[in-house]
This record gives C-alpha cells, sequence and structure tokens, in this order.
C-alpha cells in the first residue's frame, strides 16, 4: 500500500480545485454571454468600471506568455486591480487568451474579422435579477479564499478542449 505525503495530498487537491473553479468560470461566462453581461477589452471595462462599479460581479485579466513584457499592459492591469480591489469586485487572472475566445465565441472577433481585446473580461449583473449563478459563487468563493491567502489575484488556467 502506498501512503501519500502531505504535498502530494494537497498538490492533488490544489489541481482538482482549479480545474473545478476553471470549469465553474467557464459555466459562469457561458451563461452571462447570451445574457449581454460581458464586457470586453482594457478600454471598455474601465469604461464600464467608471460608469457602474457595482454592476461588476467578477473581472478576469488573461495574458499569454508574450503579454508578459507588454508594459503598458501591466500598467492598465495594476490600475484596474487596484480600481478592483477598492471596489470590492473579484479579479481573476487567466493564462489562455486564445481559449477564453473559444469560450466567449462571437467575442472574439470584431465586426470587420479584427481579434478582440481579450486582455481583461467584465463579467456584470443582469439588473433585470439578482444573479443567483452557483458557479459564479464558486469562483467568488476561489477569490476570497485566495484573498485570505493573500493571493490578491489567483492565475486560473483554462484547460485547452
Amino acid at each position: 500500500m502506498y501512503n501519500m505525503t502531505f504535498e502530494e495530498l494537497s498538490g492533488d487537491y490544489s489541481q482538482e480545485r482549479m480545474d473545478s473553479v476553471a470549469k465553474a468560470l467557464e459555466e459562469v461566462l457561458t451563461s452571462a454571454l447570451p445574457q449581454g453581461c460581458i464586457t470586453v477589452g482594457v478600454y471598455e471595462a474601465a469604461k464600464s468600471l467608471n460608469v457602474d462599479p457595482d454592476n461588476v460581479v467578477l473581472c478576469i485579466l488573461a495574458t499569454d506568455d508574450e503579454d508578459v513584457k507588454d508594459v503598458a499592459l501591466q500598467i492598465h492591469f495594476t490600475l484596474i486591480q487596484a480600481f478592483c480591489c477598492e471596489n470590492d469586485i473579484n479579479i481573476l487572472r487567466v493564462n489562455n487568451t486564445r481559449r477564453l475566445a473559444e469560450i466567449l465565441e462571437g467575442e472574439g472577433k470584431q465586426s470587420g474579422g479584427e481579434p478582440m481585446d481579450l486582455h481583461c473580461v467584465l463579467v456584470t449583473s443582469p439588473h433585470s435579477t439578482s444573479w443567483k449563478d452557483p458557479a459564479l459563487s464558486k469562483v467568488n468563493r476561489f477569490c476570497r479564499e485566495s484573498r485570505c491567502m493573500d493571493q490578491w489575484v489567483p492565475i486560473i488556467n483554462l484547460p485547452e478542449r
């Protein structure tokens, strides 16, 4: 019989938890999209945050490996993160913009065929109803728990399909 160490157990749990949160995030995005509750783009997100921050339920900052060297993008991220923290908006960092584009389907391209800026995605609450989504609750709980461990912007890996 093989006995697992604490590190092995916690690593397996941690990976399982991350996969579960990634799946919940995908559910949140796919349910928010048809409701018109998605704002895509750094500048569009900044405008939306300025107009109605109380309506934003989640901020997603997405990067790929080449984005790490983009100083202007990192400055935008820092400002958006600070604003979200000040306004109690949960933030996640996602490391796969291509997969994010697949999840958001039609949001991946602008009308002229140009790729959209998926570096920042806001999920807002529909004005007509109070949005009680179990997947959103799971993502928000993960964000709260991460903050308790001093990880203010947790990173989620969106797995390929």
